[in-house]
């Protein structure tokens, strides 16, 4: 017996045994292996079709988050923007305010200054006019002492008087 060369027995029994082993691999193990092989088809297909679905709830979960960001952006420089505005203004009217209270403060001491002047002159002319009458008083006393210088002043007076009233 040669390997080269068989014999006509051995390829016989080969080919029996080879046929008997086909027969119950293709009855039984091929139905289960194909069976198999196709399930696992069906889940690496299965998989990649969600893994696609996946890839594109991801895709659209990112473009939602991109969005998120830009409108969560674009509100806060909204508030910052509200912010400065209404920080811009609150100082403006604080200024204004301020600058009211500072005029109403002065105005009140002008006012307050000027009734204080008015009183101080008032005591003034007050003190010069009692000062002139008291001066006057001894003077015409002195002067008038005599009955004809009475009179002479009296006329003077009257004659004074009328040139006032006329001018």
């Amino acid at each position: 017996m040669s390997l080269i060369t068989p014999d006509f027995g051995l390829l016989f029994w080969m080919t029996l045994i080879f046929g008997i082993v086909f027969f119950v691999l293709a009855k039984f193990g091929f139905p289960v292996i194909t069976d198999m092989v196709r399930k696992r088809k069906e889940r690496i297909d299965q998989s990649i079709a969600d893994a696609r679905a996946i890839e594109a709830r991801m895709a659209a979960l990112a473009e939602e988050q991109r969005q998120m960001l830009d409108e969560a952006r674009k509100e806060q420089s909204a508030i910052l923007k509200e912010a400065s505005e209404t920080k811009a203004r609150i100082l403006a009217e604080a200024k204004e305010q301020a600058r009211a209270e500072a005029d109403k403060i002065l105005a009140d001491a002008r006012t307050q200054i000027a009734a204080e002047k008015e009183s101080a002159l008032r005591d003034v002319r007050k003190e010069v006019a009692l000062l002139s009458v008291s001066i006057a008083e001894k003077i015409l006393r002195k002067d008038l002492s005599v009955d004809e210088a009475q009179r002479e002043y009296i006329d003077k007076m009257v004659d004074e008087t009328t040139r006032a009233g006329i001018n």
